[in-house]
């Protein structure tokens, strides 16, 4: 794992302006570092560098930028090819000098051109330039686990891993997409194609850009709706066969991440999911695999004890660590520093802290990530199930799996189907969800108007922006159009593989590692894994309200029952005693009206009242009584990322 950045441009960049760009991301390649330029056609200089975090083939042989041995090549890298072993014995007419999979990247693009990407599976943000061709490619893994940023500033690009590195380019003027800002402090991260700044991109996840001669163009070359169509239309006919296929494929991609050459490990949470994936690393493994978790002291929270259960009966080298909120609380002032695009998930405080852990004894740890986007696993897709049964509209199914208990007028307005959705939810987490009057709000932070153009009703209005925040038109049933699915589950779960799963649970989980130059390696996200979920029946999935019962089952292998089933709590962060609290102050000064002038960007006069109400009285909007804390943290953290990067 590492960090890339370059440029394709006429304008003059210097190989110390680009060493300075690259140098911005030293945590995510502390081992060793490259900058080259290149002389192209028609008066473009390419540059291209990297930080490295060695993995794979400690020696000098893995510096990149690295070139093809005919010279044709050069490539800067950032993630893993996990069927590089494989690859390479099909490659076998190229001449290996090393033992890094970068190489076969260079092999596999010379034998197959730009269709290598049908060939390598892995996590992987590539920059590659062709001088027979002229062209440099951008191209990003097919979930979107490694991630890639991109400024188009008329005829030229730069790219780069973070966003770090794009702000110190000479020449660079940050202007703040202010279109975006409403879904982000609703989504609470930013969707691609989109970022916080104007013509600034991310390529999205399973596609690559070409650059030609001052011409962009992009293609996707792997997408959930065609894949899913594609699988499920070969479905396997038995749950025997269902549950080897799947086993056979989760121990080949455990195996394949565990080919490192540093110390590795994984996350032990004590879920199923992580659970799953320690077993088999265990089982694969001739010594004790280490585990890591944290705990806190709070007992209705804590799963530590059942992690050290699970370390004990599979025999692993178990790292536990109590968290205080004082440690969590610490970490809020590091977030714009590593989360260089506004990102509000506050999960990524603890998702740092057990970075933190582990990094002191591995330098690899495999977690559990995508095992309730793939195996149906999250407490809405229970709520869209009711939906169906119950016969109510597509448009409306996640506005009313988002409606609070007791939202007041626009609950009452709803029929009593519709009533009973809204309300079946786990009453253990009692989840403050998404009202009609938070949704305003988020608007009016923007506009200064609690009424925006709400296309059909307030419900379709949730259903179009807020599930599809990549939507800029409203439609009737988006998710069914889209996926052309009729199970409202399957609909949600293939939403969230396109949106949650890579804007949100993958920028958590990238930033929070590489903070402590830690590599996350996610087994579940394999390609031939997450292709083979989709021919699994979904019955498999959830059987008789038992979600992600497949996934449970192949645990049960491993693991005693007792010690896995039970509900899922997980420690949320304290932001509203955090807001209302110690950092009360500074929310107070990022809301007042001499900030929110000179900022301008927000409307002053709603924003400033909305805060000082939030943290007098707890609300911010026409549900009174409410908790807001939500939307007052999405703000907070946009604040903390301006103060810190654009002041």
């Amino acid at each position: 794992m590492c960090g890339i950045c370059g440029y394709i441009s006429k304008k003059r960049i210097t190989e110390e302006q680009l060493r300075i760009m690259n140098d911005t991301m030293y945590h995510r390649g502390p081992d060793d570092s490259g900058v080259e330029l290149y002389q192209g056609a028609n008066d473009y200089i390419i540059g291209f560098a990297q930080r490295r975090l060695s993995i794979l083939d400690l020696s000098p042989l893995g510096h990149q930028p690295m070139h093809s041995e005919n010279g044709r090549i050069s490539v800067v890298y950032n993630g893993e090819i996990y069927n590089f072993l494989e690859l390479k014995k099909e490659l076998s007419d190229y001449t290996f000098k090393s033992n890094c999979d970068t190489e076969v990247i260079i092999a596999a693009y010379l034998k197959w051109g730009i269709d290598m990407v049908d060939h390598i599976h892995g996590m992987f943000a590539i920059a590659l330039y062709d001088r027979e061709t002229d062209d440099v490619y951008l191209i990003r893994d097919r979930i979107g686990k490694k991630p890639l940023f991109y400024w188009v500033d008329g005829k030229n690009l730069v790219f780069a891993s973070e966003l770090k590195p794009i702000m110190k380019c000479p020449g660079f003027k940050p202007e703040i997409r202010k279109q975006v800002l409403s879904r982000f402090l609703l989504q609470q991260y930013i969707m691609a194609p989109d970022t916080v700044f104007t013509d600034v991109y991310k390529l999205e996840a399973g596609s690559y850009l070409k650059f030609h001669n001052g011409e962009i163009s992009k293609k996707k070359y792997w997408n959930i709706k065609d894949v899913y169509k594609k699988m499920s239309a070969d479905p396997v006919r038995s749950y025997e066969e269902a549950k080897e296929g799947l086993k056979e494929r989760l121990k080949k991609s455990v195996a394949n991440r565990m080919i490192a050459d540093v110390p590795l490990g994984t996350f032990l949470s004590g879920g199923y999911d992580s659970s799953l994936v320690t077993a088999i690393a265990q089982e694969l493994s001739d010594q004790p695999v280490k585990t890591f978790c944290i705990g806190f002291d709070v007992p209705r929270f804590n799963e530590a004890e059942y992690a050290k259960e699970i370390a004990k009966h599979l025999g692993t080298d178990h790292t536990e660590v109590y968290i205080t909120e004082r440690e969590m609380f610490d970490l809020v002032s590091s977030i714009p520093q590593y989360y260089d695009e506004p990102f509000a998930d506050n999960s990524q405080i603890p998702s740092m802290l057990v970075s933190k852990v582990a990094k002191k004894d591995v330098t690899v740890a495999l977690s559990g990530d995508g095992g309730d986007e793939f195996f149906c696993g999250y407490n809405i897709y229970e709520n869209v199930r009711q939906a169906q049964l119950l016969d109510i509209p597509g448009a409306i199914v996640h506005g009313i799996g988002q409606i609070p208990v007791g939202s007041g007028k626009l609950l009452d307005k709803m029929p009593f189907r519709v009533k009973v959705v809204a309300n079946n939810r786990n009453p253990e987490t009692k989840t403050q969800l998404v009202s009609e009057g938070y949704i305003k709000s988020c608007h009016a932070f923007i506009s200064g108007k609690e009424e925006p153009d709400i296309p059909m009703s307030a419900l379709d209005y949730i259903a179009t922006d807020y599930n599809l925040g990549i939507n800029k038109q409203p439609i009737l049933f988006p998710v069914e159009s889209l996926y052309g699915v009729r199970d409202f589950q399957v609909r949600r779960m293939l939403l969230d593989m396109d949106t949650y799963l890579p804007e949100d649970i993958l920028v958590k989980m990238d930033r929070a590692s590489m903070k402590y130059s830690l590599e996350s390696r996610c087994p579940i996200m394999d390609t031939e894994v997450m292709e083979y979920s989709f021919r699994i029946p979904h019955k498999y999935k959830f059987y008789k309200g038992d979600k992600k019962h497949i996934l449970k089952d192949l645990a049960y292998d491993y693991i005693p029952k007792e010690l896995l089933e039970r509900p899922k709590t997980g420690f949320g962060v304290p932001m509203d005693q955090w807001l209302r609290g110690p950092l009360k102050e500074q929310l107070l000064d990022y809301s007042s009206t001499s900030f929110l002038k000179k900022q301008d960007i927000f409307d002053v006069d709603y924003v400033s009242a909305f805060i000082n109400n939030y943290v007098v009285n707890g609300d911010g909007g026409p549900a009174t009584g409410a908790n807001y804390s939500k939307i007052a943290w999405s703000f907070y953290i946009f604040q903390q990322w301006y103060n810190y990067h654009m002041t």
